[in-house]
């Protein structure tokens, strides 16, 4: 009898610069990947549009961190134009809930009042986040939560960040693919070091304040 995949089997395979993922939203099973080339966005050289950086500051979202990561998982998961079915099965929403429990999984989260207007969320393991999946119900909501992302890892002493692949949409952030025996060494290096998710505070301007002091 095959034995279940647990939360502990899923951090091993991160540590070893593997992901899961599913055919579909619908297939329960789960595969995992470890690609030649691998999407990483430089921490020190965000692309951020005039116009992006004017909406950060003016903060038309509160950003909460880990106040509805399932609902931010859920909400990745669901179809949305131009994205009608995703990897993210109940199978894997489940693993990264019990990553959630454990302290290893984040999320952040755009709000607008009581609604969950956009957001993302990953894994992190010592100096290491590995960006899962985002989604946007209003205008700019998932590019804002990213340049959190990028201000809290900055902050907090983290050395990679994993976009896993390369779109066009991560292109204009500064995504960079590299080779696979690269991206390894880059993710060893990071795990020597223990990132902090939560030295980060700050408001839309101290984020960029730390972005721009990296860059």
């Amino acid at each position: 009898m095959e034995e279940a995949f647990t939360a502990d089997d899923l951090i091993d395979c991160y540590r070893r610069g593997v992901f899961p993922m599913a055919d579909s939203r619908d297939d329960d099973g789960v595969f995992l990947i470890d690609p030649q080339r691998r999407g990483v966005l430089p921490l020190d050289s965000l692309h951020l549009s005039r116009r992006l950086a004017r909406t950060v500051r003016n903060e038309p979202f509160e950003i909460r961190i880990d106040t509805a990561f399932p609902q931010v998982v859920a909400a990745c998961a669901k179809s949305a134009p131009g994205r009608e079915d995703t990897w993210i099965n109940p199978t894997i929403e489940l693993l990264y809930r019990d990553l959630f429990a454990r302290g290893v999984a984040h999320s952040v989260e755009c709000w607008q009042g009581y609604q969950l207007v956009g957001g993302l969320y990953g894994v992190s393991l010592g100096g290491a986040f590995f960006g899962e999946s985002m989604f946007s119900r209003v205008r700019d909501a998932s590019k804002v939560a990213l340049v959190h992302l990028v201000a809290r890892l900055l902050v907090g002493g983290y050395r990679l960040l994993d976009c896993q692949f390369v779109t066009d949409h991560l292109t204009r952030f500064g995504v960079v693919e590299i080779p696979r025996a690269e991206y390894h060494r880059r993710l060893a290096n990071a795990l020597t070091v223990e990132g902090d998710f939560s030295a980060f505070q700050g408001n839309g301007q101290a984020a960029l304040q730390a972005i721009s002091q990296a860059s």
